[in-house]
């Protein structure tokens, strides 16, 4: 049986090419926008404004592709973690709700090619590239969609590394024929793919997290592969070459671990790297995933990296950690879906 066309993660344009190759009436094309972006409906049997043959025609060849989450873990704290279709896998988004504001960090890949140490995704290996219409399934498809302000690529997968299918969601997002969000409310986390990076930065306007985790060439080199041909220090010369003093927003993510990257030299290394750049440096606290040799750091600890960092003119905060109870670590729920 001939595998259906998605509708999903198509443009206005390519909605309407759909349109008239079938022979329905033109103004069929806004309606099918209109239904799946801004309605979020799952059938073409719910689009009540379009005939039953409409309908029936439709559904022989293509499906909507909005798809409701698989599995769902509810954290004590608040945080619930979903587990969405992708094709015969599965991948994780994680709603993070925290007072005013409701974040959702979603998935570009099914597994990663980065395979940085202390990340249970990377322990997958790499499977595939999620479509544009995956990625924006675990949007759309969120039971507390109406409640999200912000949405954060940083999920399972480089970002960077699917970047046409990426780049493809941020127009949904972003665009005035879908959602229409502002690209100051979607930040895009990335190792630091330099060849796509420049692109992201010239063709978007979202924010941007680099994960840097050691400001030394040979000590990230061992948790992070990618500093092989990326190396930390030319993905900060790029992003200095770009002009960050609009709303748009840059940061740096840096899990600590105890005893490996938390010292003086590392504060001192990563005040001299950032200088004068316009930039948020998130600390957050590494926690145990099964099988990974590293170790969670002391409340001391992550204190006092925050505060030299500040006193060093490095804005820098400590990320709480949410979800622990339920497999939060990114790649955790997933693993545990396949076997």
């Amino acid at each position: 049986m001939e595998e259906k066309e998605i509708l999903l993660g198509m443009t206005p344009a390519e909605i309407q090419e759909v349109v008239d190759r079938l022979g329905l009436p033109k103004f069929t094309g806004k309606q099918l926008v209109d239904w799946i972006y801004n309605k979020r409906v799952a059938s073409f049997d719910a689009m009540s404004n379009l005939s039953k043959k409409t309908r029936e025609l439709l559904s022989e060849q293509y499906e909507v592709g909005l798809y409701a989450p698989l599995k769902e873990q509810i954290s004590k704290d608040g945080t619930k973690k979903y587990l969405f279709p992708a094709g015969d896998r599965t991948v994780e988004a994680a709603y993070i709700p925290d007072k005013e504001r409701a974040t959702l960090c979603v998935s570009t890949q099914v597994g990663c090619q980065m395979d940085c140490l202390f990340c249970a995704t990377g322990k997958q290996g790499f499977e595939k590239n999620l479509s544009a219409a995956e990625i924006v399934n675990q949007i759309l498809s969120l039971p507390e969609f109406d409640t999200l302000t912000n949405i954060v690529f940083m999920g399972m997968g480089e970002p960077l590394n699917n970047y046409d299918h990426l780049m493809r969601s941020l127009d949904i997002l972003t665009q005035e024929w879908a959602l229409g969000w502002s690209p100051t409310r979607i930040t895009v986390s990335t190792c630091g793919v330099i060849p796509n990076l420049k692109r992201f930065l010239a063709e978007s306007k979202c924010n941007l997290a680099i994960s840097m985790h050691s400001p030394f060439h040979d000590e990230r080199l061992k948790i992070m592969p990618i500093e092989k041909n990326y190396p930390i220090k030319e993905v900060i010369h790029l992003v200095k070459q770009h002009d960050w003093h609009g709303q748009r927003r840059l940061s740096f993510e840096y899990i600590v671990f105890k005893g490996l990257n938390d010292t003086k030299d590392h504060i001192k290394e990563m005040a001299r790297l950032l200088g004068s750049l316009r930039c948020r440096v998130n600390l957050i606290r590494y926690h145990a995933v099964p099988g990974i040799p590293l170790k969670s750091p002391d409340n001391t600890t992550m204190t006092y990296f925050r505060d030299a960092l500040n006193d060093k003119g490095i804005i820098a905060t400590i990320r709480a950690s949410r979800g622990q109870d339920i497999d939060a670590a990114c790649g955790l729920l997933s693993t545990k879906g396949e076997r």
